[in-house]
């Protein structure tokens, strides 16, 4: 692992791997780059693989204020800069970094290869965002443990806690996030509104939905899918934390889909 100050903040980051090909690997809210652990073991064996915590999570610099979405996508653009990536990479991002990594497209057009994503969280619906700010205003004033259980119940469901495990260490790593930063970055989603960009993406693009999402259940990942011209949507049986409870399912499908962009 490595820190490097980037657009002013302290970003944590690892980068494995070798290959002609990078890949970027964006976490969800609430998670940090050990999300992507064991899927990105898998994709180190043939490409590059760029692992961060996103500004806010993890090891990288709380925030506090408010934080826009083109901040979090100039993060990945600023960090390929400092680790010498050049050229266009695939994004593989989940829920908000699935948010994050479709935004770098459109941002960022000439350095996107590909995008895949898992229920990308993309915005709230405008009927549902004053509860949403109510919620996440209880969950900075009274900690994480507010909204553990609710979070893991609908997004860590019982029907994938086989490795009890594997859970119980995610349910303590997502209760040490930073009240306060989470906080924001639910804020930033709130007020991130993505339809229009996503019509105009032109990379190949990978949806993956759900059927055991019950936090972004799979219709609104559909949703996100025909947005997009000619993205390609999968429903497969995982949760939304796809990338910790079924790495080898989403390894399987996000490097499936690579190898035939890559053809």
């Amino acid at each position: 692992m490595e820190f490097a100050e980037i657009n002013g903040a302290g970003l944590r980051y690892a980068l494995n791997g070798s290959g002609e090909r990078t890949l970027v690997l964006v976490h969800e809210m609430g998670g940090s780059l050990e999300s992507w652990d064991d899927a990105a073991r898998r994709f180190a064996e043939s490409r590059r693989v760029l692992r961060y915590d996103c500004r806010g999570a993890g090891l990288s610099q709380k925030v506090r204020g408010t934080l826009a979405i083109d901040t979090m996508a100039d993060d990945i653009a600023a960090l390929l800069d400092h680790t010498g990536v050049a050229g266009s990479v695939a994004l593989a991002g989940v829920a908000v970094g699935g948010a994050i990594a479709l935004h770098f497209a459109a941002r960022h057009p000439d350095r996107t290869r590909a995008i895949a994503v898992g229920s990308p969280a993309t915005g709230i619906a405008p009927d549902r965002r004053a509860a949403v700010l109510e919620y996440v205003a209880k969950i900075e004033a009274a900690g994480m443990a507010f909204a553990v259980e609710e979070s893991m119940r609908n997004g860590y469901p019982a029907e994938l806690r086989s490795d009890i495990a594997r859970f119980e260490q995610y349910r303590a790593r997502w209760l040490g996030n930073d009240p306060s930063s989470y906080a924001v970055v639910y804020r930033m989603l709130a007020a991130t509104e993505m339809q229009d960009e996503l019509a105009r993406l032109h990379c190949p693009v990978l949806v993956i939905g759900g059927s055991l999402d019950r936090t972004r259940p799979s219709h609104l990942a559909k949703a996100v899918a025909d947005a997009i011209p000619r993205a390609a949507y999968d429903e497969v049986r995982t949760g939304h934390y796809m990338a910790v409870q079924t790495p080898d399912l989403i390894f399987d499908r996000i490097d499936a889909f690579l190898r035939a962009v890559d053809a």
